[in-house]
């Protein structure tokens, strides 16, 4: 980061947390490294000493985080053992929806030793429920598809028949799913008996069943918008991006991204944190309607997403650095945003192009140092990609060896889908869970991440490594972007 002005504070630390059971988590390396790069201490609550991201060489320590069905107090409780480690006050920076969601409820002793966005109480909680995120959008002027809200199976049913099937089944609070259910934060279901079916284990998932209204997807539709709102409202740092590629195609995180302005999605995001007088990172998604003028909201955030660094300016500055410079106390510099900027997760890219997703649109590149960066791979830090790569060939391995052993289970018959189905596990929906048609792209192969090390030769660009195994966890967050709320600038 060029200038003194936006030097971060290195004697103050940042603590990590993040509860999802994910150890493929780019964000949180991505935080890690952003944070280290510039002298601050990381500290991590994570998957342990044993995976990639305690590899990394920014991270000073890791604490196991609770168990994924943990509540507030568990959060609080592994919190309040890192803290006592460090000699003052820390930046906290939550990675998914249930530690964003916790910090509200930490005790007050404990969240003063954090430096904390200046955020309304229950803010964080009330943007990440899907049911209440049609109220955050009629509050700001904002449109949203129409979403029925069903008490019962028969409602649910009825639901899918007025909206038209298949339809977008998803779950209020994804967050307090229970690990090992088989439900998913979001479903599409084809038919009524579906829709039914997933609504009578609402005790089972912990929060309300929604049935919303279906968009399609096509090439091109789908857009993010991270930003960081300074405490006094302004967007100091981010941007919007395209997302060119997904995973699963058409449907799930972002594979390949590209930096482009779009002054729709600037103002829905300048109009949300007006509204709600939101403080702090936020990480928006959209898709575009048919008419390619209308973006709708499909997930609110309250915490960086995975591919935050996607919008890191010529300056060095992104939304990570800009919390630790705000709540320092120290100058947050002028933005110098660098459009065509890609960010790449390698090997969901390749999967991407090798079940032929069209890339969301042609166009210009990033160039140089400053328009490429890879997910994993860094020169200056290259153990926890080789990490990831030993983790993942483990799983498919283990995966590939339960397959042969295990018995095929009998098609039903007629070959009908079972009713109340969820996506099978790795393959989270949004609204155009129709695969899209189309032949395989080349991979995007991005430069090495990060500044090399001084003396030595920039590594080469990110290799794919072997075929990754689903989002582990719930996905609760990036690995699942299914709402289906709209939002206009009208």
């Amino acid at each position: 980061m060029s200038g003194q002005s936006c030097a971060l504070d290195a004697t103050v630390p940042a603590v990590l947390v993040r509860v999802d059971r994910n150890p493929f988590h780019h964000g949180t390396l991505g935080a890690a490294r952003s944070l280290g790069r510039a002298g601050v201490p990381v500290h991590a609550v994570s998957e342990g000493p044993r995976g990639p991201l305690a590899r990394s060489r920014y991270v000073v320590r890791t604490w196991r985080q609770p168990p994924q069905e943990t509540g507030p107090d568990g959060i609080a409780a592994v919190l309040a053992e890192a803290v006592r480690e460090l000699p003052g006050r820390a930046v906290l920076v939550p990675l998914d929806d249930h530690s964003a969601v916790a910090v509200d409820h930490l005790p007050p002793a404990l969240a003063d030793r954090f430096l904390l966005p200046a955020q309304p109480r229950g803010l964080a909680a009330r943007v990440a429920d899907k049911a209440r995120l049609a109220e955050v959008c009629a509050a700001a002027g904002i449109a949203h598809p129409e979403t029925a809200h069903p008490a019962s199976p028969a409602e649910a049913a009825e639901a899918v028949r007025a909206l038209g099937a298949p339809a977008i089944a998803k779950w209020s609070r994804p967050w307090l799913l229970p690990p090992g259910s088989g439900l998913r934060s979001t479903t599409l279901v084809r038919t009524p008996a579906e829709a039914a079916a997933l609504q009578a284990r609402t005790a089972e998932a912990g929060s309300p069943l929604l049935i919303q209204h279906l968009l399609p997807y096509a090439p091109g539709r789908d857009w993010f918008c991270h930003a960081y709102a300074d405490r006094a409202g302004r967007l100091a740092a981010g941007g919007t991006g395209r997302k060119l590629r997904a995973w699963p195609p058409g449907a799930g995180l972002t594979a390949v991204g590209r930096w482009e302005h779009d002054p729709r999605i600037d103002e829905c995001a300048r109009r949300l944190v007006a509204t709600l007088g939101y403080r702090g990172v936020l990480d928006l998604d959209f898709r575009y309607d048919a008419t390619g003028t209308t973006p709708y909201l499909l997930d609110f955030n309250p915490r960086p997403g995975a591919q935050f660094r996607l919008f890191t300016d010529h300056g060095g500055l992104d939304v990570v650095r800009a919390l630790h410079l705000d709540l320092t106390g120290r100058p947050l510099p002028a933005r110098t945003p660098a459009p065509g900027r890609r960010f790449t997760v390698g090997t969901y890219a390749l999967l991407s192009a090798v079940r032929g997703e069209r890339a969301g649109s042609a166009g210009g590149t990033g160039t140089g140092r400053a328009g490429r960066e890879g997910a994993w791979w860094a020169a200056d830090d290259p153990v926890p990609a080789a990490a990831m790569t030993a983790a993942w060939s483990a799983h498919v391995l283990a995966r590939a060896a339960r397959r042969l052993t295990s018995r095929p289970h009998p098609a039903p018959e007629g070959g009908a889908v079972p009713e109340g189905r969820p996506v099978p596990e790795g393959r989270p929906v949004s609204e155009g869970h129709p695969l899209p048609e189309g032949r395989p792209l080349p991979e995007e192969r991005p430069a090495a991440e990060g500044r090399p090390a001084a003396g030595k030769r920039p590594a080469p660009e990110e290799r794919p490594v072997p075929v990754p195994p689903p989002p582990v966890g719930n996905g609760a967050d990036d690995q699942q972007k299914a709402s289906s709320t709209a939002c206009t600038t009208s």
